[in-house]
């Protein structure tokens, strides 16, 4: 599996000497920023929800509380490795 990483980071290093290449690389960029738009509506849907939900139940507000906090450490971890994806990809290559 490394050996394919490697392999697809030199082809887009060789692709990004290139003006095509280097609007494909952006392309990517922006496609690739998408992941923490997504963790952002998703915290922000589940924030929502957890706010019915404790306005329903308040007695399961500490129960409420842990599981949207587990749920947004996920997101925001798909939406750091988009944001490092961008970076990757517009810096290094």
């Amino acid at each position: 599996m490394l050996n394919s990483l490697l392999a697809a980071l030199s082809y887009l290093s060789i692709l990004a000497e290139t003006d095509v290449g280097t609007g494909l690389l952006a392309v990517g960029a922006g496609l690739a920023i998408l992941g923490a738009l997504g963790a952002g509506l998703g915290i922000g849907i589940a924030t929502g929800k957890a706010v019915e939900a404790i306005s329903r139940q308040p007695d399961a507000e500490g129960k409420i509380r842990n599981t949207l906090l587990f749920g947004i450490i996920f997101a925001e971890t798909i939406a750091i490795y988009a944001i490092f994806v961008v970076i990757l990809i517009l810096f290094v290559l």
